[in-house]
This record gives C-alpha cells, structure tokens and sequence, in this order.
C-alpha cells in the first residue's frame, strides 16, 4: 500500500515536469473535493517536446543537459515520428559525448 501522499514518491526530473506534476496535483484536489480518490488515477503526465534537445531510442536530453528516460513508449515514438532530425535509434550511450552534440544547439538557431 502506498504512503499517505502519493507525489512524494515522484521523481521530478525538470522544471517543466515538476510544473506538470504540480498543476495535476492542484487539478487533482480541486476535482477530488468532488469526486474521492480514484479520480488521482486518471491523471497522465507526458513530455514536453519543446523541452527535449535530442532523443534517443533510451530516452533523452533535455535542453539544461539533464538525461531523462521516456515515460511511455508512446511518448519517444511520438517524439521520433514529429523530430526525425533529432531523434537517434540508437542509445545515447553508443556515442563518444553520450548523445549530447554540444555543437548542435538546433534550438538556438530560430
């Protein structure tokens, strides 16, 4: 059985999904003062992709250099199938840099 709070038990990665967890949280309690407990479970939280610098098929980079592991299967192919010039099939360890491409900051460049 888990703890009283549930979102101790969370490992925010970022701001953004710390931001995510946060308002589904508050999202949560609102509703919950409606409808009791299972209405928490519903809740899904996903990537952002304006916030991913390069995705490999392990996971991915973010744009403060901070490697993540995709939530959901779902979520890299979504990112592969909408960011094909900065997604890797392969794992981000298979690189000498580990992934990151310091010299490509596509984000930078408008």
């Amino acid at each position: 059985m888990r703890g009283a709070c549930w979102l101790t038990e969370l490992k925010v990665e970022s701001g953004v999904k710390r931001t995510l967890v946060l308002a589904a949280f508050a999202a949560g309690l609102a509703y919950g003062a409606v409808a009791p407990g299972p209405a928490l479970a519903a809740v899904s939280i996903t990537v952002n992709p304006d916030a991913i610098a390069f995705g490999y098929s392990d996971g991915y980079w973010d744009r403060e250099h901070q490697w993540h592991r995709w939530p959901s299967r779902a979520d890299a192919q979504w990112y592969r199938s909408h960011y094909k010039q900065h997604y890797y099939t392969h794992r981000h360890d298979r690189d000498h840099d580990q992934g990151w491409h310091e010299s490509d900051r596509w984000w930078n460049h408008g």
